[in-house]
């Protein structure tokens, strides 16, 4: 049932609106709010990404292409390369909707969706929704055309939720899986911004809006439904996670469809909070006596990157309430961070944590914070579905914020809009006393979303993974099927899938942990020297003969046997991981192999608690503990291992004092 709140809200923008004059114009035939429009047969699938193509965005194309002519080449080769990656479509105003003589409305590009569909590989098609009443309440750059007010609130649900719903919910677009990115940067400012005025009166309007917008795009079948959650730099503390939860949970309930209207969320919209800090995996690591989580840069938020963010938010979300099938989305279109800066090695020199930060992050800002026309950043992974595997709760990676397009603009004396934070002579605070820059590129002062050249010239130059040579290569593909084939008390052995390159694949460095321990030119690794009963986790990256590297492979997790033995029988293993440590409590996932030389039917894996710890929730697997003994019980759907084949579940768990990683053994039927 809506919130009370919501219900007035409601009422008052309705009768608001039969009574006003001068509204923006509607476009098209609004879907009245009772009616359940009619659809071709669809299913509604777990993960949309997976198996299906993404949409090329002809607009988005053209601009890629002409700035590619302009430079012209070995730089214009490497731009060219941008225009192959999909993209998401931006409805950030009204207007958007119809389209004008330069931009494609909502209509035009699902045909142009159409088009491009091969056979029958459904084709993606991501569009942002993003137009609630008072935008962008905690900056300048983006506020939107709807004021927080009862009529906008009645303008954004009729003139532009309502024609957006009746395009998709066109017969004809039922076979398009559509990914919609609803809202950056709203519930997140209604948990950390209420202080500022105009965000608390906002925030009621963003709920109302949003609940309206899930209601109408859930009943849509080939729709998904995502909501924006920031980054790790913004709702990374505990203090902001933890209230964070409850606020989606609050919005969601308010919803027709409840938690089952949501089918995930999406972190680093239009931002760069890199996806991993290979070189600080540990944010409790002392450094001069103190954890690198108290680092100005870090300021305790012990989220340093997307993939630990993502994981924790994950978990925070279930625990109130969410069902564990949903999906978490990052944004990679500006979160890569190559180039010459980027730190290529561990440099374990500095004695200080802050100095060991600023030696060891690839993430270059100055101030965490920085967010507009960020100097130095590079477009990050390409859009990729499980990147981390099947088991992962992260489903893909995708470009929502088209590379090159400006986050915002800055006042002068004769341009007075705009927001100081884009100002590259501008200065800002971290509210403990200190000032850093902005950040900003210097140079042109450019609207948000309009064409940045100089924006795109750097991202392209610092992307990571590179973008190939003139051939067109962007690197190679991912290692696969990496899976750990044996385990000592102090040693991981592990094997994976040969990448492909146009180039030729010259080596595979493997990461335990997210730190670099190795470079072989094979596809198989013992890592050794290890502690007994200790889980690590593996990623492995490919680099060819021109420089490139691959995206990382789906991530395994080895536990070395106890010093007596142990580890696993009965033809599978059990490697165990801790994703998120808090103090207090903790998520860890388990990734189950088949070491046996035939199919597995069901597995069980068991363990006993060292201290305290008390398992809350799990997913993917059934979990019973009593006392300090657990059993956790593969699925209906997960059982079935092939010889070599791996799946994972996980948990999140409280706990006081220690908390050493178990023993754990795995036996199969």
């Amino acid at each position: 049932m809506p919130h009370p709140v919501l219900r007035r809200l409601r009422t008052v923008a309705a009768a608001t609106l039969l009574g006003a004059t001068g509204l923006l114009p509607s476009i098209g035939a609004a879907t009245p709010a009772h009616a359940t429009p009619a659809h071709a047969a669809s299913v509604h699938v777990a993960n949309p990404f997976a198996g299906a193509t993404g949409y090329l965005n002809p607009d988005f194309a053209a601009e890629v292409k002409a700035q590619a002519a302009s430079d012209g080449g070995a730089l214009g080769g490497l731009e060219s390369q941008v225009a192959a990656n999909p993209t998401a479509v931006w409805m950030d105003h009204i207007g958007a909707i119809a389209g004008d003589a330069n931009h494609l409305g909502l209509q035009a590009h699902l045909d142009h969706a159409l088009a491009q569909q091969q056979g029958t590989t459904p084709v993606v098609f991501q569009v942002v929704i993003y137009d609630l009443p008072g935008r962008d309440c905690a900056a300048l750059a983006s506020n939107g055309e709807l004021p927080a007010t009862a009529v906008g609130l009645a303008t954004y649900e009729t003139q532009y939720i309502d024609p957006i719903a009746a395009v998709l919910a066109n017969p004809k677009y039922a076979g398009i899986r559509v990914a919609a990115v609803i809202e950056p940067d709203s519930l997140p400012n209604a948990v950390t911004n209420q202080s500022k005025p105009a965000c608390a009166t906002a925030t009621p309007y963003y709920e109302a809006g949003i609940e309206y917008a899930l209601n109408k795009l859930h009943a849509i079948p080939n729709v998904y439904d995502y909501l924006d959650i920031g980054h790790a730099g913004w709702l990374g503390w505990s203090n902001n996670m933890v209230p964070a939860g409850r606020e989606y949970a609050k919005v969601a309930q308010a919803t027709t469809a409840g938690f089952a209207g949501i089918d995930g969320f999406i972190s680093d919209t239009a931002n760069t909070t890199p996806l991993s800090e290979p070189f600080l995996p540990d944010a409790e690591l002392t450094v001069g006596g103190q954890p690198l989580k108290s680092a100005n840069f870090y300021q305790y938020n012990p989220e340093f990157d997307e993939h630990h963010y993502d994981t924790a938010m994950y978990a925070t979300l279930v625990s109130n309430g969410f069902p564990s099938s949903i999906g978490m989305l990052v944004d990679t279109s500006r979160n890569g961070w190559g180039g010459s800066a980027r730190p290529t090695a561990l440099n374990s020199g500095p004695t200080t944590v802050d100095a060991y930060v600023a030696a060891n992050k690839v993430d270059q800002k100055h101030f965490r914070g920085s967010w507009c026309n960020i100097n130095g950043a590079g477009i990050g992974a390409r859009p990729q579905a499980e990147p981390y595997g099947a088991g992962s709760p992260i489903i893909a990676f995708l470009w929502v914020k088209p590379p090159g397009e400006s986050d915002g603009d800055y006042p002068t004396a004769s341009h007075p809009h705009g927001d100081p934070h884009c100002d590259p002579n501008g200065t800002q605070t971290d509210g403990n006393g200190n000032t850093y820059p902005t950040d900003a590129i210097p140079g042109d002062n450019i609207p948000a979303g309009q064409w940045f050249p100089a924006q795109f010239r750097q991202l392209v130059q610092n992307a990571y993974p590179a973008f190939g040579g003139s051939g067109g290569s962007t690197g190679p593909t991912a290692p696969s099927g990496l899976t750990v084939t044996g385990t000592t008390s102090s040693s991981v052995s592990l094997s994976w899938t040969a990448s492909t390159d146009p180039t030729g694949v010259t080596g595979y460095s493997v990461y335990r942990n997210g730190a670099k321990v190795a470079t072989v030119t094979g596809t198989s690794y013992t890592d050794s020297g290890l502690s007994p009963a200790t889980g690590y986790q593996y990623t492995v990256i490919a680099q060819d003969a021109a420089g490139n590297v691959s995206p990382a492979s789906a991530a395994v997790t080895g536990t070395t046997a106890a010093a007596s033995g142990g580890g696993g029988s009965s033809g599978c293993s059990a490697g165990y991981a801790v994703g998120n440590d808090w103090g207090s409590g903790f998520t860890a996932n388990v990734t189950v192999a088949n070491t046996g030389r035939t199919a597995t039917k069901s597995w069980t894996v068991t363990w006993s608690w060292g201290g305290s710890q008390q398992i809350t929730n799990s997913w993917n697997a059934t979990t019973a503990q009593s006392g300090a003994a657990v059993t956790a019980a593969s699925q209906a759907y997960n059982g079935a291992l092939a010889p070599n084949a791996t799946t994972s579940f996980g948990f999140q768990a409280t706990y006081s004092g220690g908390n050493t990683a178990p023993t754990l053994t795995c036996t199969a039927s």
